[in-house]
């Protein structure tokens, strides 16, 4: 089973949360460019991926499209994908001053 988590933030933009998760966790973020994603930042450890990247993506005809439009008002989300759930890594990352856990998932 894998389990995926989504947080957000509107208190920093997505260089600021790299730091704070790079700080928090350990990890370093490499800087990443996609087509349907626009910049985003990911690590790899043992326990998974993280990526963090904007929640407004690059859209068609020039306009923005959420990556979670249930969230408008997140500005930077970070995202996991751990092989199991994980409470260890959501105490840290919710200890991150203004990033809130918003979704769940298992598969």
């Amino acid at each position: 089973m894998t389990d995926y988590d989504i947080y957000g933030t509107s208190s920093h933009t997505a260089s600021e949360l790299v730091r704070l998760a790079s700080s928090c966790l350990g990890l370093a973020f490499t800087e990443r460019e996609s087509y349907y994603r626009g910049i985003y930042h990911r690590a790899d450890s043992p326990d998974g991926e993280i990526e963090i990247q904007p929640n407004p993506i690059p859209g068609d005809y020039s306009e923005d499209d959420l990556y979670v439009a249930e969230h408008p008002t997140v500005q930077v989300l970070l995202l996991t994908t751990t092989p199991a759930l994980n409470p260890a890594l959501r105490e840290q990352l919710v200890a991150v001053e203004g990033l809130v856990h918003l979704k769940h998932e298992s598969w």
